[in-house]
Order: C-alpha cells, then structure tokens, then sequence
C-alpha cells in the first residue's frame, strides 16, 4: 500500500469519515472571493478574517514549506431533526454541534494521532494542525481535496457524508498524491437559501454574516439590530436551519464519538433558567463546551431576545429582574423582551 493509502486508514481508525488531499496552492479563486467578501463588509465585526486574510486567501503562504494539505471530515449528526426544536418558544434551541464537547479539542487531538504516525512513516517530515480557529479556509481546501463541495448556503456537502460534519487540515512537507475536485452538485434546488429567516445569502454561494443568526448569537457584540431580533425565535447560540433542511443530508452518516451525543440540559432548556445565570453558574454550566467561550453577557443577551419571541408573558419577570444588570447590551435585551411581551 502507498504512503497515502495507510495514512487514510489510520485517519479512518483515529474516528475520521472523509478523507482527502491537495496542493496548498490548489484554490487560486479563494484570495479574489474572499477579498470581495471583506470589501462589501460582510464579515461584520470579524476583524480576525481581515488581520490574516494574505494567509487565508492563500494557504501556501501560510507555511511555505508544506506539498500537501490533507482534509479529513468528523461527523456530528444529529439524531433528530434540529427543526422541530424551533416550535418551543419558551426553550432555549442551541446549535446541534454545541450541545457537548467542544469539537476544536476534539478534532485537533484526532489530527494530531494521525499526524504523528505521518512523522513515524516519513523521514523529516514535518506537520501542522488545523482546526477552524486558524487563518485557513478549510472549506474550498476540502472541496479541492475532494471532499465535496460547497453548497448555496457555502458550507461543504458531500454525496457521503450529507453536511453534518467538521472540517480538520493538516499541513504537511510529505509530497502525497493530490485527490480530484469535487464537482458542485445542488442543482436547481434552494431549500437552505429560502429557510433563512434573515435572508443573509444575498445570491447562491454567497453570505452576508452580519445577517446570520449563528454570526448575531456567536460573534456580534453589542445589540443586536431591532430588525433582526423578531427573526431570531428561540435560536439562543448558533443556527441549523439551512443545514437542516439540505437533501443530502438523506447520505448523512452517524457522529462516530459519543461526546458529540447533545447533553440532556442543552437540548431544549428553559428560558426562565438560562436567563438567571450570573458568569460562575454561566462558566460551570458550560465548562467544555463551545458556548463558554462567548461569555456570560452575550449568552444571557440572547437567551432575552428569544424570551421577547416567545410569547410567554410568565417569562416577562424574568426580563425585568435584567433591567439594571451592569452590562448595558443585557440590560437593552431585558426592556426589548419586556415590552415585546407587554
């Protein structure tokens, strides 16, 4: 078997489902798009894809050394259909990936067994882990390794996998053997554009973050725009919608690691409790997992505008024990709930 071949087979037995090569300079268009989606402003206040865009636009700057990119893939599908949690208003609905573990420690540790078999097999090879929160841009690098494609909501599909999944990259100075492109494969169909309740794609394959909900509950700070509350519903961090709702999704494979199983308190929590969370309650409720990291205020901002959707007016009480909390964005939140409620 070929150097290639039984680094896939370790991927596959380190708890991978996909598996996939390229060259670094294999996405020359990513530099021109990704330039033209930080001039129209669409990144919103994520000033991180703007410091670091020479390296995210083109990954063989990022480490000149590296001949190949190898994308591997983890599924965390979810064992119900994540939309039927938006029918109850007085619960909390949280991404499905964030309902356990935090997948970036997850997936690095995975990259890093696989890739330190690569550095046992190849004489002076070298490695390097990536998982989301570096300047790369995984997406075109797995559709170029041929992992699928990137579908009209511009996340990665794949005729195996469906698009439950996550994305790790590991650079490497071995010389592997580049896999095909994936071609695109959505046809005329639009279910994830049109599930939007933001309408943040303002065509196919394009997004506009700073109307996405998983960029308004994650990465916006501050209030959020009056306008865009209402459409918000319970979503309390993150969205699935347009995941959701993708037909490829019928090839979706099952989360292989049982941590990526949802928490029995984060699936559908009540409002009244998440609400009431000063930042200890916030930080030992959500230890491990991803949610931690946005913070206590931004959390509880969130949890309010969905108690303004939900139509309880047992719930307002709540809101108003907020009208004096020492963050001005939290305090904001309570009186838009109370009044909606009112």
């Amino acid at each position: 078997m070929s150097l290639k071949a039984r680094l896939k087979d370790q991927a596959m037995a380190a708890g991978f489902a996909g598996f996939g090569v390229c060259r670094p300079d294999s996405i020359p268009l990513a530099k021109d798009r990704l330039e033209h989606f930080l001039s129209a402003e669409r990144h919103g206040q994520m000033a991180w894809m703007e410091d670091r865009k020479a390296w995210r636009g083109d990954p063989s700057a990022l480490w000149p050394e590296a001949k190949s990119v190898v994308m591997l893939a983890e599924p965390y599908t979810p064992d119900h259909d994540p939309m039927d949690n938006l029918a109850h208003r007085g619960k909390g609905n949280i991404s499905v990936y964030a309902r356990n573990r935090d997948y970036h420690d997850m997936v690095k540790k995975r990259l890093k067994r696989v890739g330190r078999w690569l550095i046992d097999q190849a004489d002076g090879a070298e490695i390097k882990v990536f998982v989301d929160t570096a300047p790369v841009m995984e997406k075109p690098l797995a559709a170029a390794a041929g992992l699928g494609w990137q579908g009209k909501h511009t996340n990665l599909l794949s005729r195996e996998l469906g698009n439950w999944f996550f994305l790790g990259a590991i650079f490497t100075t071995v010389d592997l053997e580049p896999d095909s492109p994936s071609a695109e494969n959505c046809g005329t169909c639009r279910a994830c554009l049109d599930v939007c309740p933001t309408n943040a794609f303002p065509a196919p394959f394009q997004l506009d973050a700073r109307l996405c909900i998983s960029y308004l509950t994650i990465e916006h700070h501050g209030p959020v725009d009056e306008a865009l509350r209402p459409k918000m519903g319970n979503r309390i961090y993150g969205c699935d919608d347009c995941l959701a709702v993708c037909p490829w999704n019928k090839f979706a494979q099952q989360a292989r690691d049982i941590r990526y199983t949802a928490r029995p308190d984060l699936v559908l929590p009540d409002l009244a409790e998440l609400v009431g969370l000063d930042d200890t309650a916030f930080r030992a409720r959500f230890s491990g997992s991803p949610i931690k990291r946005i913070g206590r205020n931004r959390f509880v901002r969130n949890v309010l505008y969905a108690i303004g959707n939900s139509g309880d007016a047992s719930l307002k009480p709540h809101a108003q024990r907020l009208f004096a909390d020492p963050d001005p964005t939290v305090a904001d939140a309570a009186t838009w709930a109370a009044e909606r409620l009112s």
